[in-house]
């Protein structure tokens, strides 16, 4: 499935919330990323956010699509990460 993933954390926690995000999607932009992903890592992705944010300060957003086929991307400006240089 593709996912993009937006995130909105305190602070102290963004390092480690984008780390983590980075082991499974690509990071597109500030506190955005995305990707496809297998429904058995999403599920692993969300427990181990789960132990890093603070669910009273921040917020993890996941929109889910099955497929791209219906979807397109248009980028208006500085892309900030190139898709060849994943990390």
């Amino acid at each position: 499935m593709f996912v993009i993933l937006v995130y909105d954390v305190n602070q102290k926690r963004v390092a480690k919330v984008l780390k983590r995000c980075r082991q499974y999607l690509t990071w597109v932009q500030n506190s955005v990323l995305e990707g496809e992903i297998s429904d058995v890592n999403l599920k692993k992705l969300k427990m181990e956010l789960q132990k890093i944010i603070n669910k009273e300060e921040d917020s993890v957003i996941f929109y889910t699509m099955r497929t791209t086929n219906y979807s397109s991307r248009e980028l208006i400006g500085l892309q900030k990460n190139e898709e060849g240089n994943i990390i």
